[in-house]
């Protein structure tokens, strides 16, 4: 649990602990200014905000180090408190050594996110974008970054706050209707709300759908490799990881159980999924490796199936009718590879599938296969067309609670029921909404985000 008592300035080390050319020891609280002139050896009173002083930080007269300070003056500052940076050289002595002065002076040494947290205590951003932040220093890939930068912007804040506050406007008109009870009166023109709750509700259907792109964004999109034993699965998954991820041999059904991992390819991070062959097998552990791997195949959305070019195009027909009728493929969209074409005469072609020819083992073929992949999954057109795209899971719970709320409002006003049960529904829809921005919030709910926050941030 993080506790915030803003009587208090704390410091940390904001940037990454260890050795550097630099490190940036970051100060915030009422007493910023009277801490650091007291050991910096000129005075900052009266200075103006946003400048960089160059000095040195001094132990009883004695040069620390030489640094600069960065001053910001609350609230125009990160926290909207006092704060300053002090960038000193990265030497763990020297890091610490300012951090003990700091607290010696009266600073006391920052929890985790406790930046962040007294930012969003102080109005400068609200929750969902103190989450931004957390995913933007995470983000491992362009796309990642982007979707965290939109939100930390407040996009998706916006977008909320206007859906809340419509809501707002009508329930207020249902509350006075119930101060007026007696008199029968109407406030609310309950044809009008219909038609905004189901407005509404089309908006929030489209965000909580955005979450199955946006998570599969965040944490890797999952790319299934699949195909029948001894098609070149395993080479191809160390080919596209560019190491000897799985093991590869000649014998057929070598995997047995699935292996995965990420790569990042034009800036979008892939999963790929190596599985077991695909075949009717009566031994008992492989048979376990093909249910797990029809397993993942059920719930990708993009299947890699390879097919070896050495078998004639009858069979290589056969082979691509059979995942056709095959229900776990069913909705996937599924790429035919012909692998092992640098052991095949055969040219051949489909006019009913497209087929990209590779050679996992002499890597040829898989820059075009990589291209198609990620024009295939789309992701720069969905960031860029798309306003909002959810990506945090806490976000996605809380417009799913909304959408159930506001969907029993939609069912009370089609049926006449009374003005008491629909401010009900609405006013549960408001307060999940203001949960993802922090209008509504707990204690636990601010521990638990900020305290997975590094110390500093």
């Amino acid at each position: 649990m993080i506790h915030i008592n803003q009587d208090t300035t704390i410091c940390a080390l904001s940037t990454a602990a260890g050795v550097g050319a630099i490190a940036v020891v970051r100060v915030s609280g009422k007493d910023t200014l009277h801490i650091v002139n007291s050991i910096f050896s000129k005075p900052l009173t009266d200075v103006a905000s946003h400048i960089v002083h160059y000095g040195f930080i001094l132990n009883n007269q004695q040069i620390v180090d030489e640094v600069v300070i960065a001053w910001f003056k609350g609230p125009n500052s990160f926290t909207g408190e006092d704060v300053a940076e002090i960038s000193c050289h990265g030497s763990t002595f020297i890091q610490q050594k300012i951090l003990e002065l700091l607290i010696e002076k009266g600073c006391v040494l920052a929890q985790a996110g406790e930046f962040t947290m007294r930012a969003f205590a102080n109005g400068k951003l609200d929750l969902s974008q103190a989450e931004a932040i957390a995913d933007v220093i995470a983000s491992s890939s362009e796309a990642e970054h982007k979707l965290a930068m939109q939100q930390m912007r407040g996009h998706f804040s916006k977008k909320i706050e206007h859906l809340r506050q419509e809501l707002i406007n009508f329930a207020s008109l249902l509350e006075l209707e119930l101060d007026f009870a007696e008199e029968d009166v109407e406030f609310a023109d309950r044809k009008k709300f219909l038609t905004l709750v189901h407005e509404i509700l089309l908006i929030i259907y489209a965000l909580a759908d955005s979450f199955k792109v946006g998570n599969a964004i965040k944490n890797g999109i999952p790319i299934v490799i699949a195909g029948a034993p001894n098609a070149g699965k395993s080479t191809l998954l160390n080919v596209l990881l560019n190491e000897d991820r799985a093991i590869v041999s000649d014998i057929a059904g070598t995997t047995r159980d699935i292996i995965e991992d990420e790569v990042i390819i034009n800036g979008v991070k892939f999963r790929f999924i190596d599985t077991a062959g695909l075949r009717e097998t009566k031994e008992e552990i492989e048979s376990i490796g093909i249910e797990k791997a029809y397993a993942k195949i059920k719930v990708a959305d993009v299947v890699l199936y390879l097919i070896d070019a050495t078998k004639t195009i009858e069979d290589i027909n056969f082979e691509i009718q059979a995942v056709k009728n095959n229900p776990y493929f069913e909705g996937k969209k599924v790429v035919y590879v012909l692998n092992k074409n640098e052991e095949s005469t055969q040219d051949i072609q489909f006019e009913h599938h497209k087929l990209i020819k590779i050679s996992a083992k002499q890597q040829q073929g898989i820059d075009e296969l990589k291209q198609h992949i990620v024009e295939l999954v789309s992701v720069d057109k969905t960031i860029n067309q798309s306003n909002v795209v959810v990506t945090n899971v806490r976000h996605y719970r809380a417009l799913l609670e909304a959408k159930e709320a506001l969907i029993k409002a939609h069912d009370n006003l089609k049926h006449g029921t009374s003005s008491e049960f629909v401010a009900m529904d609405v006013r549960e829809a408001i307060h999940h909404l203001g949960a993802i921005t922090g209008q509504v919030t707990t204690d636990d709910l601010l521990g638990n985000i900020f305290s997975k926050f590094c110390i500093g941030k």
